[in-house]
């Protein structure tokens, strides 16, 4: 059975590639088993697919206390998961973590998702899936002063608080942008909105799929900025090189729910503007 849906899935992936809906660089070494072995054939064999993700940034990965995780990375993966047939399992990273994570042997998972920006720093050294949604850097403020915070400048000030957790992108961006503002780094992202709220800070430095949720659920807090985000990017799948077969997988799982509407759902579902 398991040999059948690995071969199901390349024959797939290859009527798929020949009527255009997957065309990688990365597809005449696809199946090249000799030299790559297949990542598919090994989570098929295995059962499970081993899903590395922070579990602390709703509304695209969230993990609750009793361990069981939600959210539209969450979901995505368990469409990965359900194409092969097998099992997802999730296992938690880091943001300060997640490239060496992703590179350690031996491997701790399959792959990584969640709010991971597609960057070049990030091509370089790893392999990325093209974006299932996009992103861009805005901010999370009280309710109260959302209208002193119309621009990055007005955030830019020695008494404005801004707070961003460790080793993501956030961090770099307020470090790279924010020169006079007060920045403070705290270890746990899903608590900064909250903090926020309370006073404890004035900006929390955030990305447009993160902030609705928050300005949805917590009636304290705005994001003035929503539809002028800092900067415009998209969120993909993050892998370790050499994974060609999985990463070619990936994409054409993406391009097929992009193209049957269940990207658009999951959209919906989850209060998130539609890109594609």
């Amino acid at each position: 059975m398991k040999k059948y849906i690995f071969f199901a899935v390349q024959i797939a992936l290859l009527c798929l590639s020949s009527c255009g809906t997957t065309s990688l660089s990365t597809r005449s070494s696809t199946w090249n088993t000799a030299h790559h072995p297949s990542v598919i054939a090994e989570i098929v064999d295995r059962d499970t697919i081993l899903i590395g993700t922070t579990g602390d940034y709703r509304p695209l990965s969230f993990c609750e206390s009793d361990g069981s995780y939600w959210g539209f990375g969450i979901e995505v993966a368990q469409a990965f998961a359900s194409r092969l047939g097998v099992a997802t399992k999730f296992v938690k990273t880091s943001w300060p973590t997640i490239t060496a994570d992703v590179l350690a042997e031996p491997p701790l998972f399959d792959l990584a998702i969640g709010g991971i920006t597609i960057t070049d720093t990030r091509r370089e050294v790893m392999l990325m899936s093209e974006g299932y949604l996009a992103n861009g850097k805005t901010i999370l403020c009280r309710a109260s002063e959302a209208e002193h915070y119309q621009s990055l400048a007005d955030i830019d000030k020695p008494d404005v608080r801004v707070m961003v957790n460790p080793g993501g992108l956030n961090e770099k961006f307020a470090h790279a942008n924010l020169t006079h503002a007060t920045i403070i780094v705290h270890q746990k992202n899903e608590e900064i909105p909250s903090l926020v709220a309370e006073g404890k800070a004035d900006v929390m430095i955030t990305e447009i799929t993160e902030a609705p949720y928050y300005v949805q659920t917590d009636s304290r807090l705005a994001a003035p900025l929503l539809n002028e985000p800092f900067t415009k990017g998209e969120i993909g799948v993050l892998m370790r090189k050499g994974q060609d077969d999985l990463l070619q997988f990936v994409n054409a799982t993406i391009r097929q729910m992009k193209a049957d509407g269940t990207l658009r759902r999951l959209h919906d579902k989850y209060g998130l503007v539609y890109a594609y």
